[in-house]
Formats: structure tokens, C-alpha cells, sequence
């Protein structure tokens, strides 16, 4: 019996050795396994944190540049007179700006510079003529200087007073001689004779600003570019796209309300509504397209049959700027202007 009794007493006493052992193999490998999982997770965060900051650098850029616009549009929308009823949130004011532009596209189609030229050179030349005059008393004289100096060289080594002669009919000639034959040098000294294609470069030629630039950017070289004018900065105030009257500025706002890829048709649009509808002094408001979208409507004739009186160039029925328009212009039903000497109608 007493046999009986200290073999069960080993057996139980075995069965629970095994019992503990197999516990704490399974605390053991439970624990182990708890560990991994937390090293995991750190880890992770510690790759995580590696990680940004080699990245940092390329997402940084784009989140400036939409903060930049962004902050430029705000400042627009805080710098407009308020009217009465509900403020123009910056949203609205890019969406208004937009549908502004597709609204005069479909005006004007056939929108384009309005100087005649053949190259680069010939643009050069002619926008920096057309200071203080218009585009069409450009074209009617940059056909004889031209015949006359056909390239940089001829024109860099042109006598003066004979250049002045010819340049007298587009006002202020003497200082536009000095800047086209200035320009003409610096071509043909810093580039080859060629124009170059970059904003920094042309800036350095003598009588080339960051509007003659663009002009030549944007429809020489296809490179966008805004050509804040007289007639679009006028414009643009009155949209209350801006309250700036710097053109650089001007330049910045608008430029933040559009994609980069509209901005040299923008321009076109803009200029040309300036020139035919919606003058300095008396807007032609009762035939404006966008009549709706202008919180200016109403400074000038709203009388449809007297408004019509006010439209030039081809909205009125008369000759266009150019001597030799596109064809599109010309398909559209626009008139080319007459020489120098003829009578243009406008």
C-alpha cells in the first residue's frame, strides 16, 4: 500500500515539473514574441523619422509655391473696396477671374500681337517702339527701317540722325533711336546677333523691360509670360483682380489667379478688350461681354445702341493694327490697316 502510495506521489510530483515547465516555456516564448512585436513598431518609427527627412528638401518647394499664390490672392481679396452684400472669397475671385478669360476668348479668337513681325528681332525692335504710341503707327514705320536694317549688325552700325528720320512719325525718336541701335549692339556683342530666350538676358538690353520681354517671350519663343500694359492694368483694377498699381506687382497677383501655360493668351484677351471695349475714359459697358462678372459695370455707356458707337478696330467696323494680320484675324473678318500716309478710319 505504502508502494502504491510514493509511486503516485512521483507521479503527481512529475506531472507538475512538466506542468511548470511548459508554463514557462509559453511565459518565455509569449515574452519573446511581445518583444518583437514592440522592436517592430520602433523600428518603423525610427525608419519613419529617417525617412522625411531626406524627402524634405523636394516636398518643401511645391508647398512654398502654393502658399506663395495663395497668400497672393488673399491679399488681393483684402485689397478690394467693399462693396455692399457678401465679401468675394479668394475662391471666387480665381474662379471670376477665370471664366472672365474664357469669356473673352471666345470674343476674341483670334486675339495676337498687334506689331508686325517676321522674327524675333523684328518683335524686339517693334515693342520697343510702341512705348508711349500705338502698335498701329509702329507698323506703319517698321517697314521702312527694317528694308532698311534688316538685322542686329545693320542696325547696331546705322547712323543716328538717319535712324531718327525714320523713326520721327512714332513720337519721342530720338530716345528710341538711341535704345534700338543700343539694343542692336548688345545683341550682336553679347549674344551672336541673336535675341536670346531668357528673361534675365533680354532685361540687360538697353530700353528692354520685363514687359518688352515677355512680349517677345511669350510670342517669339512660345515661353509664357504677363504683359502688364497700360490697357491691362487698367483692366485688371477695374476686375478687382488686384489693387496693385506697381507692374511688377500687377504682374505677380494676376499671375497667381491663372496657370502659367494661359498667361501670354490671357494678355492677348485682356489688351485687346482694353483697346476696343473697355476704354480709359468711356467703357463701352451696354455691349460688354462680361458685363455680369465686372463689379465696375456701369462707369460707362450701358445704353446698348450708344455703347456700340464707342467699339474700335474691328468691333466697330474699321481697320485692325496690323498691315499684315494672321489669316485667322483675317478669316474672322478683321480689316488690315492701311501704310503710312493712308487713312486708317480709327
Amino acid at each position: 500500500m505504502k508502494a502504491v502510495k510514493k509511486t503516485a506521489v512521483k507521479t503527481a510530483a512529475k506531472t507538475a515539473a512538466k506542468t511548470a515547465a511548459r508554463t514557462t516555456t509559453a511565459k518565455k516564448a509569449a515574452a519573446k514574441k511581445t518583444a518583437v512585436k514592440k522592436a517592430a513598431p520602433a523600428k518603423t518609427a525610427t525608419a519613419a523619422k529617417a525617412s522625411p527627412a531626406k524627402k524634405a528638401p523636394a516636398k518643401k518647394a511645391p508647398a512654398k509655391k502654393v502658399a506663395a499664390r495663395k497668400a497672393v490672392v488673399e491679399k488681393a481679396v483684402a485689397e478690394q473696396p467693399r462693396p455692399a452684400g457678401k465679401p468675394e472669397s479668394p475662391a471666387a475671385l480665381v474662379r471670376r477671374a477665370r471664366r472672365i478669360n474664357r469669356e473673352l476668348a471666345e470674343v476674341y479668337p483670334y486675339a495676337h500681337p498687334e506689331l508686325d513681325f517676321e522674327n524675333p528681332f523684328q518683335l524686339l525692335v517693334a515693342t520697343v517702339l510702341s512705348a508711349q504710341t500705338t502698335d498701329l503707327r509702329v507698323n506703319q514705320t517698321t517697314p521702312t527701317l527694317f528694308a532698311k536694317y534688316p538685322t542686329p549688325e545693320d542696325l547696331a552700325a546705322a547712323n543716328p540722325e538717319e535712324v531718327e528720320e525714320i523713326l520721327r512719325p512714332c513720337g519721342f525718336f530720338r530716345a528710341k533711336t538711341k535704345s534700338v541701335i543700343g539694343l542692336s549692339k548688345g545683341l550682336v556683342e553679347g549674344f551672336g546677333g541673336e535675341v536670346p530666350g531668357r528673361l534675365e538676358d533680354l532685361v540687360k538690353l538697353p530700353g528692354v523691360g520685363r514687359k518688352t520681354a515677355f512680349v517677345v517671350l511669350g510670342n517669339a519663343f512660345g515661353r509664357p509670360g504677363i504683359t502688364v500694359d497700360t490697357h491691362f492694368q487698367r483692366l485688371v483694377r477695374r476686375w478687382r483682380w488686384t489693387a496693385e498699381t506697381d507692374p511688377d506687382k500687377i504682374e505677380a497677383a494676376v499671375g497667381a489667379l491663372f496657370p502659367k501655360s494661359d498667361w501670354t493668351d490671357l494678355s492677348h484677351h485682356v489688351i485687346w478688350h482694353g483697346r476696343r471695349m473697355c476704354h480709359a475714359r468711356k467703357p463701352a459697358c451696354g455691349v460688354c461681354p462680361i458685363a455680369p462678372l465686372c463689379p465696375a459695370y456701369g462707369e460707362g455707356e450701358t445704353d446698348p445702341e450708344k455703347a456700340k458707337k464707342l467699339l474700335k478696330y474691328e468691333k466697330g467696323g474699321l481697320p485692325g493694327q496690323r498691315l499684315k494680320p494672321p489669316q485667322a484675324y483675317l478669316d474672322a473678318g478683321g480689316r488690315p490697316a492701311p501704310p503710312l500716309g493712308g487713312v486708317s478710319g480709327t
